[in-house]
């Protein structure tokens, strides 16, 4: 492992670097007040996909791509911006559904898991063993004396620690710190409803999922799951357009969800593109807000994707035609 001995750059001289590779940057004063804006390593990550590559045979006589420093002929600082723009609002809409998403599944999770018990989150029975039995940690490989409730627990308690909200300043006061879960899940966010959710007991998962339209717990976990994956990536302004998801949603089986059908479909993209993620997003929104236009918004603006000689929407894992179907409508 080599030390770092690269020399920080002054935004001129990153404007040189980036003409000496081949990029046409008609404007510098722009392009330094987009540097200013950005930075260089964001901005080359959406210019990544102009980079020149190359094959090569490794040592096990392998075929290999490496790609080279070189940006393709004719690519322009304009080809990133378009894909900044296009991305950030991406972006956008993915937070818009989130948003819907979350409270939805907060609201039914604690609805239907408070009938067991108010405190039922806290009571083994609520869950599968798995949840609650200790476990082995896939990193270290070590046995854990405490169970995934109790670290689920833990984590539920911080967070309730830190909070200012009124609500949380009522129930520490006046009930000794009690709360019950349909009143705890307004604290929680994506990450603590989606490990909950996971451990569900079966009859409880089922019931949630099918409020949503989902028919298997395998299904609404993986999704949930998905989502706050993406989630995360646009809270924290990662680049989501191209990315292959590493938390991929589970595809459905032939005829179990019809309005999904076209992703397992022969000729579906074998990588998880990040469409996988905004359709059963909106498979969800269908039944959590019937006759809104998240759907068609998304839609409009998949197909608006900014073409170049490089990149289509394939790059997001959309297949020709999937914008036509009846997910994407009302």
């Amino acid at each position: 492992m080599g030390d770092y001995t690269k020399p920080w750059l002054p935004i001129d001289d990153q404007i040189d670097k980036l003409i000496a590779r081949g990029v046409i940057i008609a404007d510098r004063a722009e392009t330094a007040k987009l540097l200013r804006t950005v930075g260089y390593y964001r901005l080359t990550g959406y210019l990544y996909p102009f980079r020149t590559s190359e094959r090569y045979v490794d040592e096990d006589d392998r075929e290999r791509t490496r790609v080279l420093n070189r940006y393709r002929e004719g690519t322009s600082i304009e080809d990133a911006v378009r894909l900044l723009d296009f991305d950030r609002e991406l972006r956008m809409l993915v937070l818009d559904g989130v948003e819907r998403i979350e409270i939805a599944l907060r609201t039914q999770i604690g609805h239907t898991v408070g009938r067991v018990g108010p405190f039922a989150h806290q009571t083994t029975s609520t869950f599968v063993s798995a949840f609650t039995e200790s476990h082995t940690d896939a990193t270290t490989g070590l046995t854990s004396p405490s169970s995934r409730l109790d670290g689920w627990l833990t984590r539920v308690q911080e967070r309730r620690d830190s909070s200012d909200e009124a609500f949380v300043a009522h129930f520490r006061a006046k009930y000794d710190d009690q709360m019950p879960i349909w009143a705890l899940t307004e604290l929680l966010e994506l990450g603590h409803l989606s490990r909950l959710y996971a451990g569900l007991r079966n009859d409880l998962a089922i019931e949630i999922a099918t409020a949503f339209d989902v028919p298997t717990k395998r299904l609404m976990e993986s999704w949930i799951a998905t989502i706050n994956y993406v989630r995360n990536i646009a809270a924290h302004h990662a680049r989501l357009f191209n990315r292959k998801l590493v938390t991929a949603p589970k595809r459905p089986k032939p005829g179990q969800v019809p309005l999904l059908a076209h992703l397992s479909e022969s000729d579906a993209p074998k990588q998880f593109g990040s469409y996988n993620a905004l359709a059963v997003m909106a498979y969800l929104l269908r039944t959590i807000d019937p006759g809104g236009d998240w759907m068609l918004r998304v839609a409009a603006h998949l197909g608006a994707f900014p073409l170049n000689a490089v990149l289509d929407a394939g790059s997001m894992g959309v297949a020709p035609g999937w914008l036509d179907e009846d997910l994407w409508r009302i």
